[in-house]
């Protein structure tokens, strides 16, 4: 007997429609880009998959009557209205677990490519120029990392740089009672005053959108590197370009920008302003496509999280 029928708003891995449909739900996909004829469709489907495609707004919602649930691709829940989702009964899901581990690495690996000068040493060997002593690194060892947001990615990325012989210090407005053999919970003050590094983990939401702006940023007594992987509005572009500019920052690995389109898939290329053309152009910043939580091995992660979160409550 059919459970209902689900429709894939966004492309998926295909482990994710397969194990739905052996649960029970009958599978369709949805290809366009058309939001009426979304609307059109809406009330004919039990639930939504999506990534980052359309926004489920009230405005989508509202025609989605028989709706039971919505399960994010990802961790981020901001393209979700999830007020007007619990004022229709539906339940969100997410997979955070799937993709913590692909954004852990990616940040380690972007900032061991900072500390070494990598960017800057591979093109220059590319092109002939061998130089060592300006291409000097510095060591992750004795240094202080804060990382700002403990959740799935916060947390798996203190469990992988354990074993770094650093200091890692965590802070989270909403969890207590964290600290373990490798991170301390600590004050926000505390990693003001103590930090080398900072990272952030966090959702975008009203309270963390430009939460790093230059006022951030000054509170630190120490310069500092910063890493983002979590969301590009959490970061003010124009902040971090003048805190490297004054030397407060030494450096930034971004492997997201405030200048994303909605989906994630491009930059919202009209109009980019010049701290952009700033921020390409320094070797002290490494920048990526928004692909941390982006491996071969995350993308199957997601899919079987999710598809377990969606038929375990649904036979609950």
């Amino acid at each position: 007997m059919v459970k209902g029928k689900v429709l894939f708003i966004d492309t998926t891995h295909p482990e994710l429609p397969l194990l739905l449909e052996l649960a029970g739900f009958d599978i369709e996909h949805f290809n366009s880009m058309d939001i009426e004829k979304l609307k059109q469709m809406a009330s004919g489907y039990c639930g939504f998959i999506v990534r980052s495609k359309f926004r489920m707004d009230e405005e989508l919602l509202k025609h989605a009557t028989n709706l039971k649930f919505i399960g994010r691709v990802g961790a981020g829940m901001e393209n979700i209205d999830l007020e007007q989702a619990g004022k229709m009964g539906i339940k969100c899901f997410n997979a955070p677990e799937g993709n913590r581990d692909a954004v852990a690495e990616h940040a380690i690996a972007m900032l061991l490519m900072l500390f070494n000068n990598l960017l800057r040493a591979d093109a220059e060997v590319r092109q002939g120029t061998w130089k060592r002593e300006e291409n000097r690194g510095i060591e992750l060892g004795g240094k202080t990392v804060g990382i700002i947001g403990y959740g799935n990615t916060g947390s798996a990325f203190a469990r992988k740089l354990s074993g770094f012989d650093i200091n890692i210090l965590a802070y989270d407005k909403y969890k207590t009672n964290f600290s373990n053999e490798f991170v301390s919970e600590v004050k926000l003050k505390d990693i003001f005053k103590q930090a080398d590094i900072i990272s952030f983990h966090l959702p975008l939401t009203n309270e963390t959108r430009f939460m790093a702006d230059a006022g951030f940023f000054d509170s630190f007594e120490k310069d500092i590197f910063v890493i983002n992987t979590s969301r590009g509005k959490v970061l003010r572009t124009a902040d971090l370009i003048e805190g490297l500019e004054k030397g407060k920052i030494r450096g930034a690995c971004l492997d997201v920008l405030e200048y994303e389109g909605i989906s994630f898939e491009d930059l919202d290329k009209i109009g980019l302003p010049d701290d952009f053309l700033k921020l390409i152009e320094r070797q002290d910043v490494v920048l990526s496509p928004h692909i941390a939580g982006w491996t071969q091995e995350s993308n199957i992660k997601l899919s079987t999280v999710l598809a377990e979160k969606i038929i375990g409550w649904w036979g609950s």
